[in-house]
């Protein structure tokens, strides 16, 4: 393959995948790289592995011959620009794991070299992380396997990956995009490149300032989850409903923002990044003390998810040892077949630690995938709906479940979503 591309993305996920179909459309040639043969030889046959990303999409750019895929990553030698977008997950000791930045870095950085003198080639990392990872580790990384230098012989910038899968109203081109380079005339090439696909870019000093930036938004969204999540226990513990108190609260015009409860954080974002800024906070001797509040807020929910299963089923006489219960969504968040960080997965494992037994059914989550966390549950498949259970839980709001009607239902019902609608209730309706 010899083709010429203004550039290569790095990882087709979440993020990847719809970046790469957005710069396909807007007339660049784009090569996708990843390590998952699956992914590659769907997008080369013109199909989507992600829900909310139509087929059409990626056949259309494929068939236009903007947009092809390749596990080879050599083949960056033939792009202008690489773009990386790849996973940034937490260790057990919640420590940061930047080894997909580095093992990216190592890949490309023997092609960083421009042919026959051509453009100098910029590199930008999408990757949520904390300040330091872009002009730092990814620098080291890529000057070690090129023997160039960064902001003279290739450019480098980092730029905040803004995904929200399964919100039709998100469109790539249409959120701003903060960029950060390296020198001024990294920044200056990142802007030219981004300006080919997004409308509008906000420029910030530092690669530092960009990095940063995301982690702001992240933290800011984990704090007020948080501090609905303990409003939820107090206000039920004193007989509000937390999310009659929200929807009021919400018609005031200024100075309020609406945040919802739930059984806890999920995604590859809210419930990991954070934590980012808390271990290089250390590095400068400084506590994060809010955020790790937060985090303790949050990991807690799902605990509290099961103590009102047990009270749930306790007014029907019986333990949840022993008790078969339905978890219905998988997926961290409507409508989407991301399952990532989901809080379905602590609260099986919680409630199976406790001697149920739990099924699952998510329509756009078939089969429980392999993961470095719950590989133990992989292979586990959907059931129907309507398979019998001693308790049904909901976990995630899709839609299919806010129009059943359950109203007939014979069980315990333990709603963390305030998914159901009141006509839909079955009589032994519980809010978690």
């Amino acid at each position: 393959m010899n083709a010429q591309y203004d550039l290569s993305i790095i990882g087709l996920g979440y993020v990847g995948l719809p970046l790469a179909l957005q710069f396909a459309k807007s007339g660049c040639r784009v090569l996708g790289l990843d390590i998952d043969p699956g992914k590659v030889k769907e997008i080369k046959a013109g199909r989507s592995y992600i829900r909310h990303i139509p087929a059409e999409a990626v056949a259309e750019q494929v068939k236009a011959g903007r947009f092809s895929a390749s596990s080879d990553f050599s083949l960056v030698k033939h792009s202008e620009a690489v773009l990386i977008c790849v996973p940034t997950p937490l260790k057990r000791n919640r420590e940061p794991d930047i080894s997909y930045i580095r093992k990216s870095g190592e890949a490309i950085a023997p092609f960083l070299k421009p042919k026959g003198g051509g453009r100098k080639k910029l590199v930008v990392l999408e990757s949520t992380t904390y300040p330091g990872t872009t002009d730092e580790d990814l620098k080291k990384v890529l000057e070690k396997g090129s023997a160039l230098k960064a902001g003279i012989d290739f450019h480098l910038a980092f730029s905040p990956e803004r995904e929200d899968p399964g919100n039709p109203q998100s469109k790539v081109a249409e959120i701003p995009k903060v960029v950060g380079g390296f020198t001024p005339a990294c920044l200056e090439r990142a802007k030219e490149l981004y300006g080919k696909a997004i409308k509008r870019l906000v420029p910030v000093s530092s690669t530092r300032a960009a990095e940063a930036t995301k982690l702001m938004e992240n933290i800011f969204r984990s704090v007020n989850v948080a501090l609905v999540n303990e409003l939820k226990i107090i206000y039920g513990s004193m007989g509000i409903d937390i999310w009659e108190v929200i929807e009021a609260a919400k018609t005031k015009p200024f100075g309020f923002m609406p945040f919802y409860p739930g059984p806890g954080l999920g995604g590859h974002c809210i419930p990991i990044d954070p934590f980012y800024l808390t271990w290089k906070a250390r590095e400068y001797g400084r506590a994060t003390r809010f955020i790790e509040l937060a985090g303790e807020i949050n990991t807690a929910m799902p605990d509290h998810v099961v103590a009102k299963v047990g009270e749930a089923l306790n007014t029907v006489g019986k333990p949840i040892k022993g008790s078969k219960i339905l978890l219905l969504g998988l997926a961290y968040k409507a409508d989407v077949d991301d399952d990532r960080e989901s809080p379905s997965y602590i609260l099986i494992e919680k409630l199976e630690a406790k001697g149920a037994r739990v099924d699952y059914h998510d329509p756009y989550v078939p089969a429980i995938r392999p993961s470095r966390e719950h590989s133990h549950l992989a292979g586990r498949k959907s059931m129907q709906i309507d398979s019998l259970a001693d308790l049904v839980l909901i976990s995630t709001a899709h839609a299919p479940f806010k129009g059943h009607n359950f109203s007939e239902l014979n069980v315990p019902l333990v709603d963390t979503r305030n998914c159901v609608l009141p006509a839909n209730r079955p009589k032994l309706y519980f809010q978690a």
